[in-house]
C-alpha cells in the first residue's frame, strides 16, 4: 500500500524542523565563558558591535552559523572511513583548507547536501505525479548524488589551486632571482616575492609567506621548505625545494642556482602549453563528429534522400 503524499509532507516538515532546531541551537548558542577567558589572556582583540556595519555583522553571523552547522552535522558522519581520511585530509590541504575542523566541516557538508537534495526532490516527485515508493527511491538516488558531489568538487578545487601555483611559479622565480641578485637573503627574497605575487597568485603568495613565518618562528629553513612541498603537492615546488636545500647545504651560489632552475621551469611551462595546443586537434574530433557532422550530413544528403524516396514512391505507384 502506498504511503499518502500528505504523510510524507508531514514527515519531511517534522524532520526539517527538528534538524533546524538542533543545528540552530549549536550554531547560535552563546560563546563559552572559558573560551572568552582564553581569548582575553591570549590578547585576541574583539571589535565592539558599534564599530561594524549591520551588513558586516550579518555576514559574520551567517558564516559562523553555517560553519557551525556543518561542523555539528559532520559529527554524525560515519567513522568507518579511516582509510579514506588521510586522502581527504591531503586533498583539503592541497585545496587550501587547513583549519583544524576542515575534515569535520567537509563531512558535514556531504551529509547536509544529501539531506537537502533528498528533501528538495520530494515535492518535485509529488508534483510529477510519482507514487510514494517511487518518490522515496528516486529521492534516495538523488541523496547519494548530493553525498558524492563534494568529493568531485574538492578534487577540482585541489587541482585548480595546484595549476595556479604551477602557472605562476616561473614568474615568482624570476622575481626571486632579481631579489637575490640585488643583495637580499633567501628569507627576505621569499617575503618580498610573497608580497609582490599576492595579486597574481594568492595561493603561491600565501605558501611563501607561511614559509617565512615558520622560519621566523624558529623552524629550520630546510624543514619549512619540505613542509611547503607537503602542503601543495606540486612537483615543480618539490624540485625547487630540493635545489634550495642542496644549495644551502653545499654553500654554492643561490642566485646562479635560482637562475638555472627558473630557466628550466619556464621551459617546462612552454612545453606544457605546446602539449595542450597539440591536444586541441584531438579534442575537437568528438564535437565535430557528434554535433557538426550530423548537421552537415542532413543538409548535404537531405535533398538527395527526399528525391530518391519520391522516385521510389512513383515507381511503386506505377507498378
Amino acid at each position: 500500500m502506498d504511503i499518502p503524499v500528505s504523510a510524507i509532507a508531514m514527515l519531511v516538515f517534522a524532520s526539517l524542523s527538528l534538524c533546524a532546531g538542533v543545528l540552530l541551537y549549536f550554531a547560535l548558542r552563546p560563546p563559552d565563558a572559558l573560551q572568552k577567558r582564553i581569548n582575553t589572556v591570549s590578547g585576541v582583540r574583539t571589535e565592539r558591535p558599534g564599530k561594524r556595519s549591520k551588513l558586516g555583522r550579518a555576514k559574520e553571523v551567517s558564516q559562523t552559523a553555517l560553519d557551525s552547522m556543518k561542523n555539528v552535522v559532520g559529527g554524525f558522519a560515519p567513522r568507518g572511513q579511516e582509510k579514506a581520511q588521510p586522502r581527504i585530509q591531503r586533498l583539503l590541504t592541497f585545496a587550501g583548507y587547513r583549519r583544524e575542523n576542515a575534515l569535520r566541516v567537509y563531512r558535514g557538508a556531504k551529509i547536509f547536501l544529501a539531506m537537502v537534495f533528498f528533501f528538495l526532490y520530494i515535492p518535485v516527485g509529488a508534483w510529477l505525479g510519482q507514487s510514494s515508493a517511487g518518490v522515496l527511491q528516486v529521492g534516495a538516488i538523488v541523496a547519494i548524488v548530493g553525498y558524492i558531489v563534494p568529493d568531485y568538487w574538492l578534487r577540482y578545487a585541489a587541482q585548480r589551486r595546484q595549476k595556479n601555483i604551477v602557472r605562476h611559479l616561473p614568474d615568482a622565480l624570476d622575481l626571486m632571482v632579481v631579489c637575490v641578485e640585488a643583495g637580499l637573503g633567501l628569507d627576505a627574497a621569499l617575503s618580498r616575492v610573497a608580497s609582490e605575487m599576492n595579486l597574481a597568485s594568492p595561493a603561491l603568495s600565501s605558501e611563501f609567506l607561511q614559509v617565512t613565518q615558520e622560519t621566523k618562528a624558529g623552524k629550520p629553513r630546510a624543514q619549512a621548505l619540505r613542509d611547503l612541498t607537503t602542503r601543495t603537492g606540486v612537483e615543480d615546488l618539490s624540485s625547487l625545494v630540493a635545489m634550495l636545500v642542496q644549495t644551502d647545504r653545499l654553500g654554492t651560489s643561490v642566485a646562479q642556482a635560482l637562475r638555472v632552475h627558473a630557466d628550466s621551469v619556464r621551459t617546462r611551462r612552454r612545453q606544457r602549453a605546446e602539449e595542450a595546443a597539440a591536444k586541441t586537434t584531438v579534442k575537437l574530433v568528438f564535437p565535430l563528429v557528434l554535433c557538426i557532422f550530423p548537421a552537415l550530413l542532413v543538409v548535404l544528403l537531405g535533398p538527395a534522400v527526399i528525391q530518391i524516396i519520391r522516385a521510389v514512391a512513383q515507381v511503386l505507384e506505377k507498378g
